[in-house]
């Protein structure tokens, strides 16, 4: 791992707050001129400390307020399988994310639906339909509580 500077620290900890600052406002923020803040975050991004730059939506706005946390468990599992899996869920537009996990369940999907009815469809016209599917346990949100983008620098 390379070593960040406290600068390197600022500019991420800046840019995890508002990643739409122009390369001036960023040397400000960290009191640097901006060929050099410029020079540095290149760098970041180059050494694949910031991965990409997005914008982040408001689901309620755009009709996909159900949020809902889905444990899946497979008959079995093994490269293959799990391989299979995981290219499916990529395909899959509701998940947002999926995660390989420890424990009781083999995979954690985290699902945007319009409403109770369209995961309900997604439950049975998608997951349904997976090879070697063997349960599903649905939590859904009820309200967000806290929600960090960053990482604790």
């Amino acid at each position: 791992m390379d070593t960040l500077d406290e600068i390197d620290l600022q500019i991420l900890r800046t840019l995890q707050k508002n990643a739409k600052l122009t390369n001036k406002e960023l040397a400000d923020a960290v009191h640097l001129t901006p060929t050099p803040v410029f020079e540095r975050q290149k760098r970041l991004e180059r050494k694949g400390y910031i991965i990409k730059y997005v914008a982040v939506l408001n689901p309620e706005k755009l009709n996909q307020g159900l949020q809902v946390f889905c444990k899946v468990k497979l008959k079995q599992i093994n490269h293959e399988i799990a391989d299979a899996f995981t290219r499916r869920i990529m395909r899959i537009p509701e998940v947002t994310e999926c995660y390989n996990t420890s424990g009781a369940y083999d995979y954690l999907l985290k699902v945007r639906a319009r409403d109770m009815k369209q995961y309900q469809e997604f439950v049975l016209n998608k997951l349904g339909e997976i090879e070697n599917l063997s349960s599903i346990e649905s939590t859904f949100v009820m309200s967000e509580v806290k929600q960090n983008y960053g990482i604790n620098l």
